[in-house]
């Protein structure tokens, strides 16, 4: 089996089912998006991160594959016929005392801060900003994409953002405030 099919060589990617649409589409944007959020939790975690963050950013990118599964299949075709993995509301709830887990570890914010710091502080609010954009595609579908993504991805935004602020902390790299 070779890694090249062709069959994307007019413009064209399947969804789940067989299902034909432009490569252009709306939701292949959309899906792509979390899959470029995906390959950013990826380089953030090749910085060797302390084992809570790097098990914790493993856990979302598996997510992030399920939702992906989950904007690929918009009719659900497959569910009927296939177990796949969904996030669900659980999912949420975890990401929520993530965030309320690592807020708590450096200062409180005072102002604005601006995003650098640690190549892997600095990293991970790259993948904070590509989290929104994909979030922006997200709620831009039509028909509307399962409520339950919209609010994981949001989340997942506000983690990013916590856990950049801690990596800096914990690499002793104070913050620029604006």
């Amino acid at each position: 089996m070779t890694l090249y099919t062709r069959t994307g060589d007019a413009g064209e990617t399947s969804l789940f089912g067989h299902h034909r649409v432009s490569k252009a589409a709306p939701l292949v944007d959309a899906y792509g998006e979390v899959d470029e959020l995906n390959a950013w939790l990826g380089f953030v975690r090749s910085y060797r991160l302390d084992p809570d963050i790097d098990t914790l950013l493993r856990e979302i990118q598996r997510d992030l594959f399920a939702i992906g599964a989950q904007l690929a299949d918009p009719s659900n075709r497959l569910t009927p016929r296939v177990t796949k993995a969904v996030v669900g509301d659980a999912d949420v709830e975890r990401l929520e005392q993530a965030i309320d887990r690592f807020d708590a570890e450096p200062p409180a914010l005072r102002k604005f801060i601006l995003a650098g710091g640690a190549p892997a502080g600095a990293a991970m609010h790259v993948a904070r900003t590509v989290c929104r954009r994909a979030e922006r595609r997200i709620v831009s579908l039509e028909p509307p994409a399962d409520a339950v993504i919209v609010r994981y991805i949001n989340r997942l935004s506000d983690l990013l953002f916590a856990l950049a602020r801690v990596v800096n902390c914990r690499c002793q790299i104070p913050e620029t405030e604006w």
